[in-house]
């Protein structure tokens, strides 16, 4: 007996476990889409499949229930490709996507997640439908082709066009539709796919004869699914036939002045039908202030970026399609640059007398062959000689280079030599470099100045890194990191000095390390580089932690706080110092610590307030900051409520509000609610205070009613804690007027004895409406055979709905009328995985010899009438009198109950129905149904059903 007792007390800790938990729940997931789906497969496997046109709008909807509410975040992957739409994840209930296109299609990812258990995840796969218009091209066997036209050999049409879904082709000649084997002289090949260029049906042409001169027709189609209509092409076929052809009136390649208008002419000199003629660029697209007009592209101020490949494409689908390209050359200077070489046979570096020198200039031209130097010495031309050799185009150097070899340097050979780079006709300004070789002349050397390294500097300030560099002419100077491949402060891993100075602003301690300054071998000396090597020390403030935290605790509690050190420089820290406000409380230094706490054993009113911890070294301090306050946490609103909206007089509506409050324990005892409201649109709020009593408990739901709420407006609503300390965190919703809803569905009844019939409407899809009528539906001397005499309780003067299936009505018309929608109340409020159960009930009449069908269907949110599917139908003559239907419904969501009435093959068919009832729980005893049930529903809970098996297996032991 212990032994049971022991397992008793933990179920009863289990359950007391999940009980304290209140309200809170997990979230749960369901996707529901608008109504303009051409198809929707529900749950196979936990897929769903939403086929949509494109073009038309897709707008999917993530119910999810929650406490507290779950965040709702949409994303998409497509196949193998993962895509983030529209660059981001949405963040909403709603993914609304207008103009859907075919790339967007793929699955969509609603994921719901509050903290407890885990994210809610539901999918749904977007297919996108359409249809392109179909291409046909004509091709002739490679062996059998001509230039000129087609005669008597053999011809391939290829149609080619893409889809979604797949297409069905056909081929037509003239009227007469072709298909394997009805003409010997045809092939019809199966359709095949290639991912360039869609799917290609093939329609061969075996040795032409003079009947296939003809106009060729292919259909593609997809079937009419989404409404998408049939594509056709034509080609006509004649002996005529033949591929394009073109000349190019244009020199290749093309050399011109930037700044020019360019014309490109293009002529076709065959091809039957006539082609089309487009021009191409090499870059992917012409430049924007491109003309192209009947074959003529045309380049106003043209400019260097617009020189490239050019192409002229004629297409008349017969043949491959017929290309020519010319290139367009901008003749362009820039990049002027030298260098100078001592002697190569001798070990040193300086320029000396009596030895040789090379002055080496390089420019980058286009193009390269028009390009041509001259060399000046003191202004005056210079000619190569025997001891002043010029040379151009060397093998060994870089394109674009001229040398001066200065052979036996005497004292005479000072002076200024000067490089002159021209392209050939002279519309280009010329590129001039100056060189002085004099006794001054000295190759670069490179130092750190006395106390520049290491350089030490605070955190956030500049720092100017500095290498004096000598030597004439002076050469600029290459910065880079030389401990570490990483970027320079501007980002790029080389930045240029010309006085061998690197300015860093706002310097960060990221930027410690060492800094490697070494000469160019342009505009200087061509010898191996000097460099040399700066350390920068940043030294910071301790980084800390917490930076800022929020402790919320109640008056005569402990507080505790602690701030720890995690990195600085120098990493020797000082001192510590507490404060609250300005008031210093605590100061110290450290030992083997990192990390110092402050305590307040018993809080009091004056203990509110920020609280701030300084970590100091010798650069300054890192500071922690504690907000202590006595704040309240905010509500968490409810919104899974029940029903929460009701109606109690026509123009004003009530709204049950309902909340938990977040931490309720953290700080003191509620002791109120301000509340404010007010309309949207408005700028005033109305405010009253909501009394509490006693503890909130963690999970408890707490409710309030508002009332004389004017329909059809909205609310701001805002709550607002009140506790000793004073007012804390607010919260803010709207509440919206929904109509129609029936606010309690525990039982519904309606008779159609009033207007506006229990708040049914006809739909406004079908083919005529519903007729709400008393006493007989039309006078006996028409149509005596049908309808009701008077409504389900016999009397002549109650009401019923009716179809009227007299003239100008025709067999298989519809009328469809639509019920209220109503709110489910699931069996356990916080999940929709045990639905509740209705019993739905009517009466029917349906008599006459041409009786059609009536239906009737369970429509939940999210689904059209052709998902649904009737939950009950019957068809013809069921005699004169009323009959009742019951059928146990499941509703995994808000819904609405259709009557569908099909019109028979005669006038004698009319149908009635009254007195329509929803009930909670199963129907008792139901009658005979032709199509019984809708979702099928499961066990509320799982902890009923172990208490029962527990007691069971007691029971049976003893």
């Amino acid at each position: 007996m212990d032994g049971i007792l022991s397992v008793l007390g933990i179920l009863t800790l289990v359950l007391e476990g999940i009980s304290c938990q209140g309200v809170y729940a997990p979230p749960t997931v369901r996707i529901v889409h608008s109504d303009n789906a051409c198809n929707v497969e529900e749950e196979r496997y936990s897929e769903r499949v939403y086929t949509i046109r494109e073009g038309e709008t897709l707008e999917l909807t993530c119910l999810v229930t929650g406490h507290p509410r779950p965040q709702i975040r949409w994303t998409k992957t497509a196949g193998s490709v993962s895509d983030r739409f529209q660059d981001s994840s949405v963040f909403n209930e709603t993914l609304h996507i207008a103009k859907i296109q075919r790339h967007q299609g793929g699955r969509y990812y609603c994921k719901a997640e509050n903290g407890l258990g885990s994210p809610a995840i539901k999918s749904i796969r977007v297919d996108v439908y359409y249809l392109d218009e179909p291409v046909v091209t004509v091709h002739q066997s490679i062996g059998e082709a001509k230039e000129q036209f087609y005669y008597e050999r053999t011809v391939f049409l290829r149609c080619v066009a893409n889809s979604n879904p797949p297409i069905r082709y056909s081929w037509h000649r003239g009227r007469d539709v072709l298909s394997q084997g009805s003409d010997k002289g045809v092939e019809i090949y199966e359709p095949f796919f290639t991912q360039l260029q869609g799917e290609t049906k093939i329609l061969k042409l075996k040795n032409l004869r003079p009947k296939d001169y003809a106009n060729y027709s292919c259909i593609a189609s997809v079937r009419n699914v989404c409404g998408i209509a049939d594509r056709r092409v034509v080609f006509r076929l004649t002996n005529k036939t033949a591929p394009a052809s073109i000349k190019l009136l244009v020199e290749d390649p093309i050399v011109v002045n930037p700044g020019q208008t360019v014309s490109l002419v293009c002529i076709s000199t065959g091809g039957e039908p006539a082609p089309s003629l487009a021009w191409t660029s090499g870059s992917g697209s012409l430049p924007e202030k491109s003309l192209v007009k009947e074959g003529v592209l045309t380049i106003p101020a043209i400019a260097s970026e617009d020189a490239g490949v050019y192409s002229c494409i004629a297409s008349n689908n017969v043949g491959n399609p017929a290309k020519k390209s010319t290139t367009i050359i901008v003749r362009a200077l820039k990049k002027g640059r030298f260098w100078i070489t001592p002697d190569p046979y001798h070990n040193d570096d300086n320029i000396q007398i009596g030895r040789e020198v090379k002055i080496s200039c390089q420019v980058e031209a286009t193009p390269p062959e028009e390009l041509q130097f001259s060399w000046l010495k003191n202004g005056r031309a210079l000619r190569s000689s025997e001891r002043m050799v010029i040379t151009q185009t060397d093998p060994d150097i870089s394109p674009g280079t001229t040398n001066l070899d200065i052979i036996d340097l005497k004292f005479t050979d000072f002076g200024t030599y000067t490089c002159v780079a021209a392209l050939r006709g002279g519309a280009i300004p010329e590129i001039s470099i100056d060189v002085n070789i004099s006794s001054t002349t000295v190759p670069p050397n490179l130092t750190v100045p006395r106390g520049k390294s290491p350089m030490a500097v605070r955190e956030g300030d500049t720092v100017e890194l500095e290498c004096l560099v000598s030597g004439k002419p002076k050469p600029i100077i290459l910065w880079s990191r030389a401990d570490k491949e990483a970027p320079m402060p501007d980002g790029s891993m080389q930045m240029e000095s010309y006085d061998g100075v690197l300015r860093i602003v706002n310097v960060s301690r990221e930027m410690s390390g060492s800094y490697r300054c070494q000469t160019s071998q342009y505009n200087g000396f061509n010898v191996k580089p000097r460099e040399a090597v700066i350390e920068l020390i940043v030294h910071y403030p301790p980084a800390v932690e917490p930076v800022w935290q929020e402790v919320r605790q109640g008056l005569g509690r402990m507080v505790s706080m602690n701030c720890r050190a995690l990195r600085a420089h120098p990493s020797r820290v000082l001192r510590f110092e507490w404060r609250l406000g300005s008031r210093l409380l605590h100061a110290g230094t450290f030992d083997s610590r990192d990390d110092t706490d402050y305590i307040v054993r018993s809080l009091a009113r004056e203990g509110y307030g920020e609280y701030t911890c300084d970590i100091i070294n010798e650069v300054g301090p890192g500071r922690c900051t504690f907000l202590v306050t006595g704040k309240a946490y905010s509500p968490e609103f409810y919104y899974d409520t029940y029903s929460p909206l009701w109606q109690n007089r026509p123009r004003v509506y009530g709204y049950k509000l309902q909340w938990t409050q977040m931490n309720p324990s953290a700080v003191d005892r509620i002791m109120a609610y301000r509340l404010g409201i007010r309309q949207t649109g408005q700028q005033r709020w109305w405010e009253q205070e909501i009394q509490v009593e006693g503890n909130i408990q963690k999970g408890e739901l707490i409710t309030h009613n508002l009332t004389e709420l004017i329909r059809p407006e909205a609310y701001v609503v805002r709550l607002t804690p009140i506790t000793r300390f004073g007012e804390g965190d607010s919260s803010t919703r709207v509440v919206m007027y929904s109509a129609p809803i029936n606010p309690r569905l525990r039982e519904f009844h309606c008779s159609f004895e009033e207007d506006p019939v229990c708040m049914f409407t006809q739909d406004k899809n079908d083919d005529f409406d519903w007729t709400r009528h008393s006493a007989a539906t039309r006078d006996t001397k028409y149509t005596p055979n049908t309808g009701p005499s008077g409504d389900r309780s016999g009397s002549k003067q109650g009401f019923f709905m009716y179809i009227e299936t007299s003239r100008p009505r025709k067999d298989g018309d519809t009328a469809r009328l639509l019920s209220p929608t109503f709110n489910v109340a699931p069996r356990n409020p916080y999940s929709i995985t045990s639905p509740p159960v209705y019993c739905f009930s009517f009466y029917y009449h349906m008599y006459g010899k041409h009786i059609g069908t009536l239906n009737a269907f369970v429509k939940q949110k999210g689904q059209s009438t052709s998902d649904a599917g009737p939950v009950w139908s019957l068809s013809g003559n069921q005699g004169d009198r009323w009959r009742q239907a019951k059928i146990s419904i499941h509703p995994t969501a808000s819904f609405q109950v259709i009557f569908e009435g099909i019109r028979g093959p005669g006038i004698e068919g009319d149908i009635a129905i009254d007195d329509v009832t929803l009930e909670e729980g199963e129907c008792p005893d139901p009658p005979s149904n032709p199509i019984r049930g809708a979702a099928a529903h499961s066990v509320s809970s799982i902890w009923p059903l172990r208490v029962t098996l527990f007691f069971t297996v007691i029971i049976g032991q003893r």
